[in-house]
């Protein structure tokens, strides 16, 4: 799938931009955003190019939530022709655990309303920025439905839980400032800034660091999210450490350190990164407690 409807999608200078391209609806979100969505993030994972990916949306909003030109019937499986009682998968939550799942760090551009799946969808995005004009919503109790997307997950690890209910039990729309206060989001710009800050912190991750280094870091801290101690993930950190530490990236990290100039980096995410968390467990783990 290379022809989008409902997003836009570009590279340029090591960062993708994925567009949610629905201006007139607000970029509401469609099944058909769903699948592309998905495809634009197999196609940044693929792509040894890409170090960072930007998500914003076109014109004044974000992503108003769920296309509701279904009316009541929206949320019914049976709208989408499912008469299975099996719960049938929920669209928000399979793009939510797609993002969830990139090798490439992501930053949530917000530059206007976003709310319900417009919101829960940047829970697995790496960093949020708003704009002063953005808007956010977690309005699930207001629409007779429940937070999706995974959120229920997400949003307490981000914010808090106390933080987490307010928002979802009120299910009230609130602004940059309440999210920046809350956690919710990394800073707060002017509506013809953002761009260009999320831009300067990507530019920021391409420019200087290692991809492969990069990928892991954001595995090992979203997966030992569920990890039980801390020795779980000292486990996972010891075999990361363990085969980077033999690696050409760590080489070029320190000489060009030591040389004072800018590294670049022979490894790629395609090729070299390793997986850290399979069996078996190395032998000194049977020593530590749990």
């Amino acid at each position: 799938m290379t022809d989008y409807t409902d997003i836009g999608y570009g590279v340029a200078d090591g960062i993708a931009t994925i567009t949610l391209n629905r201006p007139d609806a607000l970029n509401a979100f469609t099944p058909a955003m769903c699948l592309e969505t998905i495809d634009a993030f197999d196609r940044t994972d693929a792509d040894d190019a890409v170090r960072v990916v930007i998500v914003t949306g076109a014109g004044r909003g974000f992503c108003a939530g769920a296309d509701l030109s279904a009316g009541g019937d929206t949320f019914n499986p049976k709208t989408y022709g499912s008469s299975d009682p099996e719960p049938t998968r929920d669209g928000g939550g399979r793009t939510s655990l797609r993002i969830f799942e990139s090798l490439k760090p992501v930053i949530a551009a917000i530059n206007g309303p976003a709310v319900g799946v417009g919101l829960t969808m940047t829970l697995p995005m790496d960093i949020r920025l708003a704009s002063d004009t953005a808007k956010f919503g977690f309005v699930f109790s207001r629409r007779g439905i429940v937070p999706e997307a995974g959120s229920s997950w997400f949003l307490p690890r981000l914010v808090g839980p106390s933080q987490a209910m307010e928002w979802c039990m009120t299910g009230r729309v609130f602004g940059a400032d309440e999210a920046l206060a809350g956690g919710l989001v990394r800073s707060v710009h002017p509506a013809d800034e953002l761009l260009d800050a999320a831009t300067a912190l990507a530019r920021e991750v391409a420019d200087n660091t290692s991809a492969v280094s990069v990928a892991l870091a954001r595995r090992l801290m979203w997966r030992g999210l569920t990890f039980d101690s801390p020795y779980r993930s000292h486990i996972a950190d010891s075999r990361a450490m363990s085969v980077v530490g033999r690696g050409r990236d760590v080489v070029e990290g320190v000489t060009s350190f030591l040389e004072k100039r800018p590294p670049v980096f022979p490894d790629t995410v395609s090729t070299d990164l390793p997986d850290v968390f399979s069996d078996p467990q190395p032998s000194w783990a049977a020593q530590l407690p749990g």
